[in-house]
């Protein structure tokens, strides 16, 4: 568990010793004051009091580039495309309305071909001369009427 004795004293063994290196601090540039390329107008503006302001005037602050919009936005083409579909609609309840009108024209005129056609039968069966008929036939020659009564 412990280390055997190996004779060597500790003077013995190799040590490595790191000694620091020191930095040399940068030496900075000495601070040069610059003229502007230009001198900057100097306003005075005078107060109501009577006092009197004097400074540099300052640029007004320039707004950013607006974004460049898409050439469509979204909403127009949504209502874009509900117009569409409400065209559609009305065209197809359009076609429905005709439809139906014509269907009730076709009925009516059905209705009135066969009502013709039986009423015709029946008149060629009333009025017809030929055939047998049961009966007592009358002849009525002379009439008189007086009084609004009738003699025979």
């Amino acid at each position: 568990m412990y280390p055997e004795h190996t004779g060597h004293a500790p003077a013995e063994r190799a040590v490595t010793i790191h000694q620091p290196t020191p930095i040399t601090p940068v030496q900075a540039a000495p601070l040069v004051p610059v003229q502007p390329g230009s001198v900057p107008a100097v306003a005075s503006i005078v107060l109501p009091d009577g006092r009197v302001v004097t400074g540099y005037t300052i640029n007004p602050v320039q707004p950013e580039p607006v974004v460049a919009k898409p050439a469509v936005s979204r909403a127009a083409v949504n209502v874009a495309l509900g117009g569409v579909g409400f065209l559609a609609v009305c065209g197809g309840l359009l076609l429905l309305t005709t439809f139906i009108a014509a269907l009730t024209a076709l009925i009516t005129q059905l209705i009135t071909l066969a009502a013709v056609i039986f009423g015709g039968w029946i008149a060629v069966q009333v009025f017809s001369a030929s055939g047998h008929r049961d009966g007592t036939t009358v002849n009525i020659r002379k009439a008189v009427f007086k009084r609004n009564h009738f003699h025979g």
